[in-house]
């Protein structure tokens, strides 16, 4: 299929448990600027499931600072908080068709396997059937042995064997709350997305959605990692750490320091043109070939910044 062919949908979900930051602005302009750059869409999604870690006005605010910044979404805002009956309905047909289980194991009897890539692997305690005297807790996704492999955009080549590396892992918590690797899967789906952007962080994740993918029977979308954008101690800049927040005095300043950090090559010239000319640049020159893996994020100036 030819690119001009090829509908590309690409979209920007943030949670809203605070405002946007400078590291958000980064993942939001590249997934624009990929999207719209093929002549695409660009939505918006609300990751609001995990209502526990919702704040109360940081929705209104994102999307207000996205509208600052020039980054306009195509149709309607999705919401995760609406689609609670479609996770419900996966989470059955995934055990009603042997791909999950119920799991009665607490957290801590959950890491009682071996070290894996994020922590200690589940050791199958549940995955015959729930133990004499166990009640369903969570529900997991069962996994194969298996390497999983994905093209990324701007990491390139990277895999993991989810089995030995990850072990079959929670699609619905305990408390109910459907987990993140199995919503965006869905959200992604209903959406129609062809282009995932965000950041690297999230990199290790991709090879769980992939296979949850092959379970429902569905192509995933291609994938690109953007490296992350870390302080000057090398934390990654985030609502956690402090981050500095973005400053609508010096969006124009802000979109050129992002564009350049993703290897865009922004000409001086840049500098004097509106947030719309900006983006209108960022668009017609947007190369993803040049993005690099690493971000050196320690020389980060926060342009507008005191």
């Amino acid at each position: 299929m030819t690119q001009e062919a090829r509908a590309v949908i690409g979209r920007y979900a943030p949670s809203p448990s605070g405002p946007l930051h400078f590291g958000s602005l980064i993942a939001a302009l590249a997934s624009f600027c990929q999207a719209r750059g093929q002549g695409g869409r660009w939505l918006l999604r609300i990751d609001d499931l995990d209502h526990p870690r919702v704040v109360a006005g940081a929705e209104r605010a994102i999307r207000d600072t996205l509208a600052d910044f020039g980054l306009v979404h195509d149709g309607p805002v999705l919401y995760q908080s609406e689609r609670r009956v479609a996770y419900a309905e996966a989470v059955e047909h995934l055990k009603n068709t042997g791909f999950a289980f119920d799991c009665g194991c607490t957290r801590r009897e959950a890491r009682d396997g071996p070290v894996g890539l994020e922590g200690p692997v589940y050791p199958g305690t549940c995955r015959n059937g729930l133990p004499p005297g166990r009640e369903a807790r969570s529900v997991r996704l069962r996994v194969q042995r298996e390497r999983i492999e994905l093209l990324d955009h701007f990491q390139g080549r990277y895999g993991q064997d989810l089995a030995a590396d990850i072990g079959d892992f929670v699609i619905r918590r305990a408390d109910g709350i459907t987990a993140y690797q199995l919503a965006t899967v869905l959200d992604d789906q209903a959406q129609g997305v062809t282009d995932v952007i965000r950041g690297a962080d999230l990199l290790s994740s991709t090879p769980r959605q992939i296979w949850i993918h092959r379970c429902l029977g569905w192509a995933p979308p291609t994938y690109g990692h953007i490296p992350v954008v870390v302080d000057a101690d090398g934390e990654k800049l985030g609502k956690s750490t402090g981050a500095l927040a973005l400053d609508p005095a010096a969006r124009q300043a802000q979109l050129i320091e992002c564009l350049a950090m993703l290897g865009q090559m922004p000409p001086a010239s840049l500098e004097t043109r509106s947030v719309p000319g900006v983006l209108r640049w960022a668009v017609d020159n947007w190369e993803a070939s040049r993005v690099p893996r690493r971000m050196d994020c320690r020389r980060l100036e926060m342009p507008g910044a005191g």
